[in-house]
């Protein structure tokens, strides 16, 4: 299993996806109002995680269950 972990001390969360689970649909990139997301390599990353607005819609539009957010 390879689960891919962000956390944010600042804003006191933390982001997983489950790589083995997510086939980058990009739905999470579309759904994030804030740009947290990007799909690299055909996987969802992280790359902002300090703009997370915790409003769980990349949790919500993964298509696979892929993402596990703390906040959601």
């Amino acid at each position: 299993m390879v689960i891919k972990k962000w956390s944010s001390e600042e804003l006191g969360i933390d982001i997983e996806v489950d790589y083995d689970k997510c086939v980058g649909a990009g739905e999470c990139v579309d759904s994030c109002p804030t740009d947290v997301y990007e799909i690299e390599d055909g996987k969802a990353v992280v790359v902002d995680i300090e703009e997370c607005v915790e409003c769980c819609a990349c949790v919500d539009a993964c298509p696979e269950g892929a993402i596990k957010h703390s906040s959601c």
